[in-house]
């Protein structure tokens, strides 16, 4: 005989069959089989198959008339087969129709289905099969609105907690009394930071905290046997380990009569939703998730370990802390500044008139930090600044120039930050997606730094307090003396760029035409 098979269920509330006996209308009678209030009807089908297993799905109220039913079917074992068939593919109950076949319901068919648990339904004559079905479908819309219904009234209950002034404490408050549970939340280091609802029993707690370790593995933590796989076929010492397998988002278990429930919150933030519920209703998952989203938010990154190092990181700094203490609070290791300007889509040329173009925005700066992988985003008035973790190398964005620097130590990102000043300017003169700054060894590096720097002091004394005029030259030789792409790069007018060479020219007394004047002038503008 073939092993009970678990039922294909619609995607519709079930209807309890104490509902259907209920109904007057009916006149069901139900005359063997468990009386158990949690039995489910899934759908009505009607057969006059003697073998009916290969026509079931598997929570079926199954009707029959009795048609198949030989004349000498109560002195063999004709109802015991019939009815362990049925059991075996899963049917919920059986259906008998009085008339036009049988006035009765057979007494072997009875007896059959108390000794198989299956509950038995008489069916007046005046109730036909498909009044029967139609009463079934009727009830599962009834119960498909009232779900509804529940969803949503939990779903503006469980909103408006979360906007209130302690939201999370609140969220878990309000999703343990819809569930009439208990509802706690994890930190990511396993401990129970919040908790609500009527206390748990014995054991339960201890077992949501291991559950969690299904969508949130932990050292040391165990899960749950359903989620324990075995060894790989072949898995032998030398075997290659097997490719890592993506977390589950949630998982279920039960402790005795308690139905367990966890929520990974956020993408790996650590944060789990356990719930703990008497019963499980067929919305309950779909109330959890809801509160599982808007904790998600509640406990985003800005309430985590990374944003609280973050705010930290800014109280210092605001209290007059030197950078290099505080860094470490944002990550260890070298450091890259990126400057980046939306591109703009003026024609192609110089710019009439300076800061002409296109001005960053919040939301495009935060999208642009998320893209490079940081959080660290700064929006000034023409540029948005991003501090990044070295090991997260910069990629061209759709939209964006970006400059970036050097890979530095904390006490170089003021250094860092003109290097990625300098390498946008250049990357929106060449009408370049990426300019990343050259920390290659040069001919600077042949001269011992302190004569290099005495040197670029002396022969740049006269540009002292000039400030526009030593950056305009800076750009003009980095960009082989074009007028055109350093009046872009420092968004003037090309006049305003020749005026200023001129006078730098006047100032320093030297020939700019001169390939060895430009030379000796870049080295030394290289040192300041």
């Amino acid at each position: 005989m073939p092993e009970t098979i678990t039922p294909a269920v619609p995607p519709t509330p079930p209807v309890p069959l104490a509902a259907l006996l209920a109904r007057e209308d009916l006149g069901l009678r139900q005359i063997a089989g468990p009386t158990d209030q949690g039995i489910v009807i899934h759908w009505a089908h009607t057969s006059e198959m003697a073998d009916p297993y290969p026509y079931l799905l598997g929570g079926e109220l199954l009707l029959t008339a009795g048609v198949h039913i030989p004349e000498a079917a109560g002195s063999g074992t004709y109802f015991d087969d019939y009815v362990s068939r049925i059991v075996a593919a899963g049917g919920a109950a059986l259906g008998f129709g009085l008339a036009p076949v049988h006035d009765t319901v057979p007494r072997a068919l009875v007896a059959a289905c108390d000794a198989y648990g299956l509950p038995l339904l008489e069916v007046p004559p005046q109730t036909t099969f498909s009044g029967v079905a139609r009463a079934v479908w009727q009830q599962m819309a009834q119960a498909r609105l009232a779900e509804l219904r529940r969803v949503t009234e939990a779903q503006q209950s469980l909103a408006a907690a979360a906007s209130r002034p302690d939201p999370v404490p609140s969220v878990l408050r309000q999703l343990a009394q819809r569930l009439g549970g208990h509802a706690v939340l994890h930190g990511p280091d396993g401990t129970e930071i919040a908790t609500a609802g009527r206390a748990p029993a014995q054991g339960v707690r201890a077992a949501l905290a291991e559950l969690t370790g299904v969508v949130r593995p932990t050292a040391g933590a165990t899960t749950a046997t359903a989620a324990t796989a075995g060894p790989a076929p072949g898995g032998g010492p030398g075997a290659p380990a097997p490719a890592a397998r993506p977390l589950p988002t949630s998982a279920t278990d039960t402790l005795g009569s308690t139905h367990l429930a966890v929520y990974a919150l956020g993408a790996g933030a650590g944060f789990v939703l356990g719930v703990a519920t008497p019963r499980r209703d067929p919305s309950d998952h779909t109330i959890a998730s809801v509160a599982a989203v808007l904790l998600s938010l509640l406990t985003g990154e800005h309430r985590s370990g990374t944003g609280a190092a973050r705010s930290t990181a800014l109280v210092r700094l605001l209290l007059g802390a030197p950078p290099a203490e505080v860094a470490p609070l944002l990550g260890t290791g070298q450091w890259l500044v990126v400057h980046a300007r939306p591109e703009t889509r003026a024609p192609a040329g110089p710019r009439p008139h300076p800061g002409e173009g296109d001005s960053p925005d919040a939301v495009a700066a935060s999208a642009l930090g998320a893209a490079l992988g940081s959080p660290l985003v700064d929006v000034a008035r023409d540029v948005v600044r991003v501090l990044v973790p070295a090991g997260r190398e910069p990629e061209p964005q759709p939209g964006w120039t970006l400059g970036v620097s050097a890979a530095v130590a904390p006490h170089d990102w003021p250094a860092a930050d003109t290097q990625a000043a300098r390498a946008l300017a250049r990357a929106r003169a060449t009408r370049t997606p990426l300019v990343r700054h050259a920390a290659r060894p040069a001919l600077a590096d042949l001269v011992p730094r302190e004569d290099a720097e005495t040197h670029a002091r002396a022969r740049l004394a006269p540009l002292t307090g000039q400030a526009a005029l030593a950056e305009t030259l800076r750009t003009w030789l980095s960009l082989h003396g074009s007028w055109d792409r350093t009046a872009v790069a420092l968004d003037v007018h090309r006049n305003t760029v020749r005026q200023r060479i001129a006078r730098c020219a006047t100032l320093l007394d030297a020939d700019l035409d001169d390939p060895d004047v430009r030379m000796e002038l870049w080295f030394a503008l290289r040192q300041s």
